[in-house]
């Protein structure tokens, strides 16, 4: 997969994520729910750039062939999947009628920026449910279909707020796995 980032030119996300996370990495497209109790993705631009094109897009968006590949695979066998901060545009667009959050609806002067894509995500047939950050660890759980959400950096906020809200999920998503 290769992406520009604007400062360096062309870079390849396996040798990037391979640095980032200082471990062993595998193509996703040799990821499958079979070989694992539950998948979580991470949020920020590259969820909205690399994973899809929901960046310039929108609603309109296409998701990679692999990621929607793996929603679908891990949904299919009843296994959790988490989604932090915009990635929930990813099951929204895959998995139409699943229940997820990225926020608020309304930017509150400027606290929820990206408030819109909760619209977003009810016009690619999502059921966007609001969540304030800050307020109890926020995560959503859609436990019929077994996905959990985040707004995380959607918000305007202290660190600790969007960790916990982090914890939260990750929480929930290992509940979920009944281990």
């Amino acid at each position: 997969f290769p992406y520009s980032d604007h400062s360096s030119g062309i870079k390849n996300v396996l040798t990037e994520s391979a640095r980032i996370a200082r471990g062993k990495i595998i193509d996703l497209a040799r990821l499958a729910a079979r070989d694992y109790d539950a998948v979580v993705f991470p949020g920020g631009f590259g969820a909205a750039k690399n994973l899809s094109t929901f960046s310039v897009d929108g609603k309109d968006c296409k998701v990679n062939k692999d990621v929607e590949r793996v929603l679908k695979d891990f949904h299919k066998s009843g296994k959790p999947i988490g989604l932090c901060c915009i990635s929930p545009v990813l099951a929204a667009k895959v998995l139409p009628g699943t229940e997820v959050t990225v926020g608020e609806e309304q930017e509150q002067g400027g606290k929820w920026p990206h408030a819109s894509t909760a619209g977003a995500i009810k016009a690619m047939g999502g059921k966007h449910c609001a969540k304030d950050v800050m307020i109890s660890f926020s995560s959503h759980v859609d436990n019929t279909n077994k996905i959990v959400t985040t707004p995380a950096f959607m918000c305007e906020t202290e660190f600790h707020h969007i960790f916990d809200g982090i914890g939260a999920m990750i929480k929930n998503v290992l509940r979920l796995t009944g281990k």
